[in-house]
């Protein structure tokens, strides 16, 4: 073979997976795939359709499959698996991490669940079978069961045996946690530590007692989040009895995290969350997860033709007022949208409580006053400069209330909506948004009434 056929069958650098394997190059797809990592595969079998991502994925040798398998989301994953052989499937199964299986199974269809469960050895089985029963979105579900747990009455010595006896089936063995003889989590110890300790210390002197923990039925993203608050790199996972049952890792808390933060944006835009890669998922998908929300804010968006269509007297007296109500209901809608993603990032990260309502309210009430303020200087001029002075104090002293309103909905409502446990996300921009341009548009003919004496 010549040196311009060599050329021919390797991947330009500007080549993606999918360009490789929709030519049909399978020595340039095996060239692309041995020179990039697990999560570039992954992410590049994730933009493909069905058909052409079990085509990548065949290609793969068995250990670099299961690296970039466990990289997939569950969506992507069972997309995978309903291609690939028997042999194959039992395989890639039974080479998963527990919990990542559990996952992937609790999301999959009943057929590939049963088989999947049905190919692994019994001891796989029996720890996929504990974790698929907790709760949805808890933190036993996402937590891993191969722990390397120490007891307390070990030396150094002895507990450093013990890793290297149990640490090839861990995920993990950076924390170690300690228990007492009935498994009861009594602290925990780093690896370091015992690897810079002396041999004969004993364990019991270099145990953090009252380490932070979650339950097996506490929420995923609860947990993760408190990691992130305590830097751990690693969090143990008892059951009501404050029994070790597992850890849950740093990789799978940046996961949980990374798809509450997804959920939460999407919410926060008007549009229902979705599984999957953006780019693999089709026109019409996508339609279908934002157009339930774009009807309901349109008929939520009728209350604004209402009080339009109810202050038309008013109009008819004073035509210029027309000219501010884009300006009014857009600085109202910003402010209130403001406010809300302000409110629901705190609440995630647990800076704001229920019990802060009042304060919430108060402070948010000030913020869109100061606000409301700063713009009504600039409507004034604006105003005073096209309409004359008393439409433009009108305008002035809507801005005024309409931002104080505005902030103050929006600081309130993810509030309340947590109260009655309602995701607080659910109460979107869009939402608060278009509650403001209808009551911003009460304000402004009252004050416009009051004001000019119509």
């Amino acid at each position: 073979m010549s040196q311009t056929d060599i050329i021919e069958v390797r991947p330009t650098l500007s080549e993606s997976l999918q360009d490789v394997v929709e030519t049909r190059r399978v020595d340039a797809a095996l060239d692309w795939l041995g020179n990039h990592p697990p999560h570039v595969i992954a992410d590049q079998l994730a933009r493909m359709d069905a058909v052409r991502a079990g085509m990548a994925f065949r290609l793969l040798d068995k250990d670099l499959a299961l690296a970039v398998f466990e990289e997939l989301e569950p969506v992507d994953q069972q997309q995978i698996l309903q291609g690939l052989r028997d042999q194959s499937f039992r395989d890639l199964i039974e080479g998963m991490a527990p919990d990542d299986r559990a996952r992937m199974l609790r999301e999959a269809p009943a057929k590939v669940a049963k088989k999947a469960l049905a190919g692994l050895s019994p001891r796989e089985r029996r720890m996929t079978a504990s974790l698929l029963g907790y709760p949805e979105g808890s933190a036993g579900q996402f937590m891993t069961p191969e722990v390397v747990a120490l007891p307390r009455d070990l030396t150094v010595a002895e507990a450093l045996g013990m890793v290297r006896a149990k640490g090839g089936n861990a995920e993990t063995v950076y924390t170690l946690p300690v228990v007492d003889s009935g498994r009861r989590l009594t602290g925990i110890v780093e690896l370091r530590e015992l690897v810079l300790s002396k041999p004969e210390t004993m364990v019991s002197e270099l145990v953090v007692t009252e380490p932070a923990f979650a339950r097996a039925t506490d929420s995923a993203e609860k947990a993760a989040r408190l990691m992130r608050e305590t830097n751990d790199i690693n969090l143990p996972v008892v059951d009501s009895e404050d029994r070790l049952v597992g850890l849950l890792t740093i990789d799978d808390a940046v996961e949980v995290i990374e798809a509450a933060d997804s959920e939460d944006v999407a919410r926060q835009a008007g549009s229902a969350p979705w599984e999957g890669h953006y780019m693999a998922a089709g026109v019409f998908q996508l339609a279908r997860y934002r157009a339930l929300w774009l009807l309901l804010l349109l008929f939520a968006a009728t209350l604004t033709v209402s009080v339009t269509d109810f202050f038309e007297a008013t109009l008819h007296q004073a035509a210029h007022l027309a000219l501010f109500i884009p300006l009014l209901i857009g600085a109202g809608g910003n402010a209130g949208a403001q406010a809300a993603t302000a409110c629901v990032r705190a609440l995630a990260v647990g800076e704001v409580r229920v019990s802060d309502l009042f304060r919430v309210i108060w402070r948010e009430c000030r913020v869109g006053l100061v606000l409301g303020s700063l713009l009504a200087a600039a409507g004034l001029a604006i105003g005073a400069l096209f309409v004359g002075p008393r439409i433009a104090l009108v305008v002035g002293i809507t801005l005024v209330l309409i931002c104080g309103w505005a902030a103050t909905i929006g600081g309130t409502m993810p509030l309340l909506a947590k109260k009655l446990r309602i995701d607080p996300a659910v109460v979107s921009a869009p939402m608060v948004t278009t509650l403001v341009d209808a009551t911003g548009l009460i304000i402004y003919f009252t004050t416009a009434k009051l004001v000019l004496g119509i």
